[in-house]
């Protein structure tokens, strides 16, 4: 199935509001998000875990790359399955990054792994904000140079599928918060990411900015979806200028590109 057809089978169940359905869907993507109401006050699992609802009945949940369904949703005991679509995952070479990154020595290791932690812990905030609920935004214009889920070649050296989406910038391009939220990471010289930073949206929803020359914005701030965080670069592991958007649902890596807002362009 191509990305076009499983955009629109990601849009299919969206309601004229920009982020919220009105009923749970009966498929959804590898690495797609779903937003749903139901009667508020109910008690919701995905696959035997319970998720927030909102006092409006707002539920969220995602899909992972490699998850092969059905999510089983239980909604006050009733339980519903929901088919995940496959994809296919074309294999991207990336070429000239500094062998360091590639394979870092071990010295780095108890460092690589630190950072990893603080990222992984700032993506477990589950708050009851609804700051995903007006959609999203493209964080800066350019050319798609790398897609969520491909699997990555370094230097001719096989590494994990590509955890987020590359947007190709000019040095220094404003970076916008694609939607309103708290940010929970910002640190500006991760061996791996560089300047990296997170903006929680509510109910696990967070975005990640990879690789940025500047850094605008503290842990603590609350940022306005349009608002600029800081500047593209090509810090960490990069070979060029660019920006990578990764988005989660706690640790669930989701494609940013099927988000409300941004799967519509």
């Amino acid at each position: 199935m191509s990305w076009r057809a499983l955009l629109g089978v990601a849009c299919l169940w969206l309601a004229t509001s920009p982020a919220f359905a009105q009923a749970l869907p009966g498929t959804m993507s590898q690495g797609g998000l779903v937003i749903a109401r139901v009667a508020p006050g109910s008690k919701v699992t995905v696959n035997g875990k319970p998720v927030r609802v909102g006092t409006d009945g707002v539920v969220v949940f995602g899909a992972g790359r490699d998850e092969k369904g059905p999510l089983i949703v239980g909604v006050n005991g009733h339980n519903s399955a929901i088919r995940v679509l496959p994809r296919d995952w074309p294999i991207e070479y990336v070429n000239g990054v500094p062998a360091k990154t590639v394979n870092p020595p071990p010295e780095l290791a108890a460092r690589i792994k630190r950072e990893q932690a603080e990222v992984a812990a700032a993506r477990n905030r589950d708050d009851q904000r609804e700051d995903f609920a007006q959609g999203f935004i493209w964080p800066v214009q350019g050319r798609i140079s790398g897609r969520f889920g491909n699997q990555r070649v370094y230097n001719g050296d096989p590494k994990a599928p590509h955890s987020g989406m590359d947007i190709a910038v000019p040095q220094g391009t404003p970076v916008k918060a694609p939607a309103s939220g708290i940010v929970t990471f910002a640190k500006p010289d991760l061996y791996l990411t560089g300047g990296t930073v997170l903006i929680d949206h509510g109910f696990g929803l967070s975005s990640n900015f990879l690789h940025l020359s500047r850094l605008d914005v503290r842990v603590g701030d609350h940022v306005r979806q349009g608002q600029v965080i800081g500047a593209a670069g090509m810090t960490g592991r990069a070979t060029g200028p660019h920006l990578h958007w990764g988005f989660n649902w706690f640790g669930v890596r989701l494609d940013p590109l099927l988000l409300p807002g941004i799967a519509k362009k």
